[in-house]
This record gives structure tokens, sequence and C-alpha cells, in this order.
């Protein structure tokens, strides 16, 4: 017997996740909108800092710290399928819950460790958040305004970017795996691990004027002026990314732009001028005025909406994007299924029941 509210692909997925902050709830989110069931483990009288990310959850009050509470997680593990912690190397194995005893007592299981620094290194037992990690990876010292500091992108990057996402892939894969080996093993999803990975396709690529990581420069980095945001009358702001020569020729017909921005338009040395040129322009008309012009035309373009009004924008709307559940806003499961759609729910404060089941399944 499973959750019977979920129809995601993930049904009948058992997650044992430890309590934490940063990517790992994210991970335990991701994978049970998709489906499966997680059992929380928290500290006794946590309150959740966030319905949104903390959703789903089957929680269970344990005290880690005696020996009624280690028997119970070692319970739940020997009956789960994945594991997700978050602490510092060595924690889980003082703790007597190490993958080497787990994965005696459950050769099956996908023992995931989500960390900043990974499990060893020089680094691996210093304290750090999102802003540490992506700074040695080289992502950090790309983004922000030339002659100016880096600017931290909120932690969308390093714990959620390069953490999160790589951490729940690791686990599909080592699940996909265990198909075909019958064996769990350890995924090892440290944030400068994924954080290095995304920045593959700046390694991959010819460095010119164009095309480089240098703060502030090239085509991506903001200083294009075709791919830049701009103030709007009414100081809302717009986004246009105009690379293509067709899409950038729309562009300026539609804005009726001056003349001399037709030509050059991949020559760096004509970027700031033209830049000037077209923020006068954008500051001659309000942001909705500019949207009926050029929102859903080959343009390229599209208005910067603030978080919170996001759920309100035409497209997302009809996407479902935000799904109201429970009083208050949530964002909708993703990716999508068409025959094994993930859903929203709510946790529950019953983990131990939910273990006991899967003592009783086998």
């Amino acid at each position: 017997m499973t959750d019977s509210t979920s129809k995601g692909p993930l049904t009948g997925l058992k997650v044992v996740e430890f309590q934490g902050i940063g990517p790992g709830p994210h991970v335990a989110m991701l994978l049970a909108d998709m489906g499966a069931e997680v059992v929380r483990i928290e500290r006794e009288g946590h309150v959740p800092m966030n319905t949104v990310v903390e959703r789903a959850r089957h929680r269970a009050a344990v005290d880690l710290k005696c020996a009624d509470g280690i028997a119970f997680v070692k319970d739940a593990l020997s009956k789960a399928d994945v594991l997700i912690e978050g602490f510092r190397p060595g924690v889980m194995e003082r703790l007597g819950l190490g993958p080497g005893e787990m994965l005696a007592a459950n050769p099956r299981l996908v023992y995931a460790r989500m960390t900043g620094w990974g499990q060893e290194g020089p680094l691996a037992m210093a304290a750090g958040h999102d802003l540490n990690y992506i700074a040695i990876t080289g992502a950090l010292d790309a983004i922000g305004k030339r002659n100016d500091l880096p600017v931290p992108p909120q932690n969308l990057v390093g714990d959620f970017g390069g953490g999160s996402m790589y951490c729940a892939l690791g686990i599909l894969a080592a699940l996909w795996e265990r198909e075909r080996s019958g064996k769990g093993q350890v995924v090892d999803a440290a944030i400068v691990d994924g954080v290095t990975s995304l920045m593959s396709f700046f390694y991959g690529q010819p460095h010119s004027a164009l095309r480089t990581t240098t703060r502030g420069a090239g085509l991506l980095g903001g200083a294009a002026h075709f791919y830049r945001c701009y103030t709007c009358k009414d100081g809302k702001e717009i986004s246009v990314g105009a690379i293509e020569p067709q899409f950038y020729a729309e562009l300026l017909q539609r804005a009726d732009a001056p003349e001399k921005l037709r030509e050059g338009q991949m020559n760096p040395a004509n970027w700031d001028d033209y830049a000037e040129d077209l923020a006068a322009m954008f500051a001659t008309r309000t942001q909705a005025e500019w949207c009926e012009l050029l929102e859903g035309t080959d343009a390229c373009f599209a208005p910067v909406v603030p978080l919170d009004e996001a759920k309100d924008h035409p497209h997302m709307k009809a996407r479902g994007a935000f799904v109201e559940h429970g009083g208050r806003w949530h964002t909708a499961p993703a990716p999508r299924f068409d025959r094994t759609p993930g859903t929203i729910r709510d946790s529950a404060v019953d983990g131990e029941a939910v273990v006991e089941r899967w003592s009783k399944e086998g």
C-alpha cells in the first residue's frame, strides 16, 4: 500500500530524508512531487520553515542522540530505496548510520549525500554556503557588472542548479543502474561538482570578445545591447535577447529603433553606444506598451516580472505554473508527465506510521 493520492512516475519509491537546509529539502520535494513517499527525519519541536519546499512529507520527530531514535531510523532505512542527507562528512558515520552500515543492512539502498564541498578534499570539513561554493568554480567570477564586484545570483546557481538538480539526477541514475545490478550505491552530490558541470559550455567554447566569461563582458554576460534588460517609462523593466540576426532585425523593425543599430550588431565596439540608444528608446514607453508591441513575436522579448506577480502572467497562468493549494500559492511540479502527472500534497506528522507500514510490507 502506498500513498493513494499520488499518481506520479515515482509512486511506490520509499525515501528517507534527514532535515536540513538548502538543496537537500529541494531534492526531496522534487521526488515527492513525482510520487515518492518521503519520510522526513526531524528534530523534536521542528516547525517547517518553508511549506512549499517542505511539502508532501511524512514527518517524524526523532532524537538521533538516543538508541530508540537510531533504531527507528535504521528500521526505516532497511526498507527504503533512497536516503537523502546533507550533513558534514563524518556525521552519519558517528551516528552509526554511515553508508557502510546502511548498505550492509540494505544492499539496494541509494545513499545520496548532498554537500557543498563534497565528501573529500581540503575544504570538505569547512563550513560554507552557496556563494562560497560557486566562488571556486569560476561561475561567480563571471556574474556581475564590469569593474564591479561579483553579484550573488540568489542561491540558484549553487544550491539548486549545481546542487539539488544534480543530486536528483544522481539518485535517478543510481536507481536505474540498480535495476541491472540489484545493488544500491553512494551518490556524492557536491555543489562544487555540479556547478563545474554547469560551466561545461564555457569550457568547451572558443573564447573571444563575443564569447567570454569576463565579468560584464561578452554576448551572454550583459555587455551586448541586444541581450540585456532596460528600464521603461514607468520604471518597470523589460528583457531583450535577440541574438540571431533575423530576431534582432524584427526587434528593431517593430520597435522603430534608430537606423544605425541595423549595422554591426555583433561588433562589441558598438555595444555600449547602441545600448544607450536602446535605453533611450525603451524609456519612451511603459512596460505594458512594450509588451503589447513586442510580446509573443520573434523579437525575443519578455517583461521582467517580480516573483509575486509571476503567477498572473498570461503564459504562466495558461500553463498552470503556479497552483493554489491549502490557502497559498505553490510552484507546480516539474517536469510534466502526460500519463503520470506529479501532484502537490500536504505534509503530515505520520512518519512513524508510514515506516511501520513499510516494515509490514517487507
